[in-house]
């Protein structure tokens, strides 16, 4: 069976994601902050990758410690130029509370990466940014499946519009995207407590 450790915020920090199938190897979903990299080797795990839902400041902020660790960081191909300007601005800030991060891989919507003996499929949900995406990983006990959605999906509401590449429009189709997909599914979200698919189809305006 799949585990899941999260990593709660400090402060205004996302939600971090740790995620294993063998106990041994682990995948961070939003590594927000070093953190991460601390609660992983407490728990006796070694990330070999770090998938990014998004690349704005409060989900990268602990990319720099895992790759000097050996992670490979990776986000989806149309949020590169979003990875691209935070590290300019990285770079002209220069003052170490947002470090620059490199992109790794990119993958693309629809594709699946099998990591670890996880299999993470692509979802291309674009909206609080252009190149958000979530990530769904079928349980390998058959249990219900596990859906990362940054901060497209939010238990009771959804991510914002109002930064760069956002787009209120494009979130709502996402939204209405999520709520089509079969089934039930647990949601850890980029923010805030975790929730399921068939509990925000009911009490969400967002996707109704």
């Amino acid at each position: 069976m799949i585990e899941v450790y999260k990593i709660r915020p400090l402060r205004d920090e996302a939600n971090a994601y740790l995620v294993t199938a063998d106990g041994v190897h682990a995948v961070a979903i939003d590594p927000a902050s070093p953190r991460v990299l601390e609660e992983a080797q407490a728990h006796g795990l070694t990330v070999t990758h770090a998938l990014l839902t998004h690349a704005h400041y409060d989900h990268v902020g602990g990319c720099e410690a895992l790759e000097a660790a050996g992670a490979q960081i990776g986000c989806l191909d149309k949020e590169r130029n979003v990875a691209v300007a935070f590290n300019v601005a990285a770079q002209l800030l220069g003052d170490g509370l947002f470090p620059e991060f490199p992109v790794n891989f990119l993958f693309s919507d629809g594709e699946t990466l099998h990591l670890n003996g996880l299999d993470v499929q692509v979802i291309w949900t674009p909206g609080h940014s252009a190149g958000s995406c979530c990530f769904l990983i079928p349980q390998t006990d058959g249990s219900t499946p596990l859906l990362f959605t940054g901060d497209t999906l939010i238990r009771g509401t959804a991510g914002r519009t109002d930064f760069p590449t956002g787009d209120e429009t494009a979130l709502l189709a996402s939204l209405k995207k999520l709520a089509a997909l079969d089934g039930d599914y647990t949601v850890y979200c980029g923010h805030g407590a975790d929730t399921t698919l068939a509990g925000e189809r009911r009490r969400n305006m967002f996707l109704r």
